[in-house]
């Protein structure tokens, strides 16, 4: 009764719902956006789909074009992003990429004017703001808006080739390449301090969406600039030189190679002598004195393209006034039959809330088209539409994949609400969700994603809880026999089906978790699923013993023990998700109670079988019933141990004789020397090895060492 899909109708219109929020909110735009538009495959394809400018499947060719796309404004939560995974108990290295891929830098945006262009000006961002004196030429992304009025009409020619070249390469391709290419565009920017012309160039390695599209280039103190500027003859400043060491001597400035560590700076006027860090405020300070620039905060992270050209998505709950020709009368005449008219893009309209969900059309044909607007835009009769005697368009864009599972969670926890996505009620009382348990691929989009619509139901007051995960743990991947990772064209997939018809589905369970940590990746070895069977078996017969024991009520004080602690340990192994080492401790108790000899206890056998059913149900409701109970253990307590009976009184020890271990024995843990070196003496070997010989020293430390010197 709670399983849902998030392709159902009803669950649609709750993830359209949220899409208004967002919408009203203001957090759901629509911007030209520059993509990986194929028209063989009809759709737009992420950067990594993208190889030397053709699909990764088929090997169609790729352009980068313009789209009008829907985003989602996730960069105006950055901050509370970045902020939020304090207290969250996660693994650290999710942590980690949620940070980088978030990518807040401090720096400094600075102000170019371009020589020649009035009321026209390149900004970059740097977190290097100290190096401005050693800026050498300024770079541009080939899809910068200002490329076109920079570039003369000498170097149009070189610099429309160029930009045409870069157009089917994808972002990840262009940033992945090791060698950087660029050309110069014959126009120069001017120094904001020292009002020197310095060249503009335009090269590939510089992101139209990354930043402003435009970096300040300082070969002298950074890598890439380097290279670029040896290869193209462009000049070198060096402006930073190295500190003195704690000797006082000053390292000599190696110019074959950048010099990127922070330093002193030189041949930077005012600010020379200034440490890095003291450098970088000063001209920072200075360029917001001036109005060319100031500090800035940036982040790696971009708003969320929420637009694809597919039919399989949730519809945009979003449509657009139609415009006809000046004079044309909208009641003579119906846009799906081709007439001439405009979709108003600039003018998108809400679905009212009382009239989703928003379905899609039936259609016979949905394979993409070469039409950038989708499939869904052949679908005439749905995509247009009158009201009041006006026109309109749907959207025909759809929602990402993202979207339904991105507030999956609320929805569980009241799935058959007709009147809101979840209630007040359901989740004052079961957010947030206390353990997630997923793979580690979806740490920075599945997660962030989620986070990111929890955060703004959080601020709307659907929510009352600043986050939706607490506790997140990774699960290891079941590789292959051979070591690899499933798949069907390695032959090497294990049926799970297979298992269970052959040994059983507490077998397949048993030896999963078995074989070890659940974070760890692990081979699967079908051979080793015999080994749980076994313990499966001489579980059953330790339960089937306890039945027939006459004397099934007494149980001696070693068992009563190390049932104690078997119940500790596996009830604290559980709860920590170590269940390879919960199962290691029932076995344990398993052979304990297997060498009784029949003189099994009935509580013992009752506690291994609560205590088994988590991970095996079958077999622990099989022993349950066994052991005289008429309804399920499911509705039992959960077993309870005496933390006292957990502690060991004895201790085991190793005997040493001058620093070499010849014996071993068992004393109390609070035993004096007296008391250790006579159990000592009981050991034959310790004897032999001080036969004809004169005790010097003893060295004892209680519960941890004995060793006689002797001479």
């Amino acid at each position: 009764e709670k399983e849902i899909a998030t392709t159902d109708v009803n669950y649609v219109k709750w993830t359209q719902w949220i899409f208004l929020q967002l919408f009203n909110k203001g957090l759901a735009k629509q911007s030209s956006v520059s993509v990986n538009w194929c028209p063989a495959l009809g759709t737009v394809l992420a950067n990594e789909e993208v190889i030397n400018g053709l699909s990764e499947r088929g090997d169609h060719p790729v352009e980068r074009t313009p789209l009008r796309q829907w985003t989602l404004k996730i960069t105006d939560y950055a901050d509370r992003l970045e902020a939020g995974l304090d207290g969250l108990d996660w693994p650290s290295g999710t942590m980690t990429s949620q940070q980088q891929w978030i990518g807040k830098s401090e720096g400094c945006n600075i102000d170019f004017e371009i020589d020649g262009v009035d009321e026209e000006k390149i900004t970059v961002f740097t977190t290097r703001a100290d190096t401005l004196f050693g800026v050498t030429y300024v770079t541009l992304a080939p899809e910068h808006p200002l490329v076109s009025s920079i570039t003369t009409a000498e170097q149009k020619e070189a610099v429309d080739a160029y930009v045409q070249k870069t157009s089917s390469r994808s972002d990840l391709d262009r940033t992945a390449a090791k060698e950087k290419t660029g050309v110069f565009t014959g126009g120069y920017a001017v120094h904001p301090l020292t009002g020197e012309k310095v060249p503009i160039w335009v090269g590939d390695y510089v992101l139209g969406s990354y930043g402003t599209g435009a970096v300040m280039a300082v070969p002298a103190h950074d890598e890439r600039d380097f290279e670029f500027a040896a290869k193209y003859d462009l000049d070198v400043k060096w402006v930073v030189e190295p500190q003195k060491n704690k000797k006082g001597k000053k390292p000599e400035l190696n110019t074959e190679e950048a010099f990127t560590v922070e330093g002193v700076n030189m041949n930077s006027g005012e600010f020379d002598g200034l440490t890095t860090t003291k450098a970088k405020k000063a001209i920072t300070y200075k360029l917001k004195e001036i109005g060319k620039g100031g500090p800035k905060i940036t982040y790696k992270l971009r708003d969320w393209v929420f637009s694809r050209q597919r039919y399989w998505g949730e519809p945009i709950p979003i449509y657009f006034p139609v415009e006809f020709p000046e004079g044309v009368d909208p009641s003579t005449v119906d846009p799906k039959d081709g007439c001439e008219h405009e979709i108003k893009y600039d003018q998108p309209i809400p679905v009212d809330e009382a009239d989703l969900p928003l379905e899609l059309p039936l259609m016979t044909d949905f394979k993409p088209g070469d039409d950038p607007a989708g499939c869904l835009a052949r679908a005439k009769d749905w995509r247009y539409f009158q009201k009041d005697g006006k026109w309109f368009a749907r959207e025909t864009n759809t929602m990402p994949q993202w979207a339904g599972s991105c507030w999956y969670y609320f929805r569980f926890l009241d799935p058959k609400n007709n009147d809101s996505a979840f209630s007040a009620k359901m989740d004052e009382e079961w957010m947030p969700v206390d353990l997630y348990v997923g793979g580690a691929e979806h740490a920075v989009l599945h997660l962030l994603y989620a986070r990111f619509w929890h955060q703004v139901l959080f601020d709307l007051g659907y929510t009352k809880h600043p986050e939706p995960f607490q506790k997140l743990v990774h699960q290891g991947m079941i590789l292959g026999t051979d070591g690899e990772k499933m798949s069907k064209s390695r032959g090497n997939v294990i049926n799970p089906d297979d298992i269970v018809l052959g040994q059983g589905a507490d077998a397949l369970r048993l030896y999963e978790m078995f074989m070890g940590p659940l974070e760890a990746v692990k081979p699967w070895q079908t051979s080793q699923v015999a080994g749980v069977v076994r313990f499966q078996n001489k579980l059953y017969n330790v339960v089937k013993a306890a039945v027939k024991n006459e004397n099934a009520d007494e149980m001696n004080e070693e068992t009563t023990k190390i049932l104690h602690k078997a119940m500790k340990k596996v009830t604290e192994d559980i709860e920590n998700l170590s269940f390879n080492t919960a199962i290691s401790a029932l076995m344990v108790l398993t052979n304990h109670l297997a060498s009784l000899k029949g003189n099994v206890p009935k509580e013992a056998a009752e506690k291994l079988a609560l205590m088994v059913s988590p991970i095996a149900p079958h077999i622990g409701e099989e022993c349950w019933s066994m052991l005289g109970h008429d309804k399920s253990l499911a509705y039992h307590e959960w077993v309870e141990y005496d933390e006292a009976l957990c502690i060991d009184n004895t201790v085991t020890m190793g005997v040493q004789v001058n620093g070499k271990v010849r014996g071993e024995i068992e004393i109390a843990k609070d035993a004096n020397q007296d008391a250790a070196m006579e159990e000592a003496m009981k050991q034959a070997k310790v004897v032999g090895q001080l036969e004809g010989k004169d005790v010097k020293k003893i060295i004892y430390v209680p519960g941890r060492i004995l060793n006689i010197v002797a001479k």
